[in-house]
Order: structure tokens, then sequence, then C-alpha cells
């Protein structure tokens, strides 16, 4: 993503729970690319500026979409469910089989768009079945961010103590490394 004069900057390691917010911005940015040129580009083979666009998104989902599940896998649905054993554990658990859903709606995408690009024509099952993987990323992705943003970030903002989210920092600084 280009830089945006006036923009918030993005969090740091010291912020973990910035982080993530952050990273849900761009996840729906590539995720509106992946739904718009499906959208706008039916019946024509996508233009070299469209299919740099999507190759961009499906190049973040499998980085950045990757590290930003572990790091909600691996460093904070651990952390919340050592301090709110109760509260945290059900919508926990229907996060994780989100990642796992999208990680299967993702694949399709990437499958039916590499062969849209590849052929330069998609026929009319094709395009029904990314434009149906794509809807259900976008609906799957606006519930799942709505649960973590409004539910489990708060959540975890009340109950992780400052050396802990310190730690989580850490570990998604390492990540990155």
């Amino acid at each position: 993503m280009g830089i945006q004069i006036g923009a918030k900057p993005d969090s740091g390691f010291d912020d973990p729970i910035g982080m993530l917010k952050d990273c849900h911005r761009r996840i729906e940015h590539f995720l509106g690319i992946l739904c718009t040129v499906v959208d706008r580009a039916q019946g024509r083979a996508l233009s070299a500026e469209e299919i740099a666009a999507v190759e961009a998104a499906i190049r973040y989902f499998h980085v950045g979409g990757k590290r930003h599940n572990a790091d909600e896998e691996e460093s904070l649905f651990p952390r919340l469910r050592q301090e709110d054993a109760v509260g945290a554990l059900e919508e926990l658990a229907g996060l994780e089989h989100d990642h796992q859903t999208a990680e299967g709606l993702h694949n399709a995408a990437e499958t039916l768009y590499r062969r849209w690009i590849e052929a330069g024509a998609f026929q009319q099952a094709e395009y029904d079945e990314l434009r149906s993987a794509t809807q259900r990323l976008k609906q799957l992705y606006a519930e799942h961010i709505q649960i973590e943003e409004q539910v489990v970030f708060p959540r975890a903002a009340r109950l992780l103590g400052k050396e802990t989210v310190l730690a989580m920092g850490e570990e998604f600084r390492l990540r990155r490394a």
C-alpha cells in the first residue's frame, strides 16, 4: 500500500493490539482489490494493472495474512485463554475456525485468479466460483474483524498486563525478522 499523507502511522511492537487492527485495515484493502477486480472484469481478460493488483493482494495474504493469524493464534489467543478461561473460549474457537475457512477460500480464489490470468479468459462457471469465494471471504472477514475489534481486543486490553503485552510485541517482532 502506498503512503497516505495525514494518515495515522502504523502501530509499533509496543502496541501489538494496534498492530492487529492495522493489519485488519490492510486485509480489508487487499480483499477489496480481489472483490473489485472480479466484479469489474467479468467477460474479459484482466488488464496489466488488474493483474498487478491481484498479485499484490495474493502476496499480501500469503505473507501478512499468515503472519497475522500466527500473531493471534500463537501470541494473543493463548494468553487470553490463560487470563479469561471462561469468557474467551467460544469466541476464540470461532475465530480460529474462521482462519481455517479463510485459508481454503483464499486458496480457491488464488487458483481461479491464476487460471484467469494465464488463460486470459474465463468460463462463466469459473467466474461464478471466483465471485462466490471473494464474496464469502468479504462476509467472513467483516464478521471476524467485528468480533475481534469489539469483543476480543477490548478484553485483551483489560486483562493483559503491560509485561504480557510487551512479550507479545516481541513475538510479533521476531515473526517479522
